[in-house]
């Protein structure tokens, strides 16, 4: 899934993606590592995988969005 990066915390490596529908997701240190990113800056188009359905979807991988 795309979305487009809105927030991130480089001491925490965690932030805030906002999916295409505009709605905020959260991600921590654990799915930032998984992707390999050293850095992220808001507004960057991100691909991202989840798990959990509704309030309890989590994102478990943040990486860069290739053609």
């Amino acid at each position: 899934m795309q979305a487009t990066a809105y927030t991130y915390d480089a001491g925490t490596r965690s932030g805030q993606v906002l999916l295409d529908d505009g709605t905020p997701v959260p991600f921590d240190a654990a799915a930032f590592d998984a992707g390999g990113l050293r850095l992220l800056r808001p507004g960057q188009r991100v691909r991202v995988e989840t798990e959990g359905e509704g309030e309890a979807r989590r994102i478990t991988l943040v990486t860069l969005h290739t053609f």
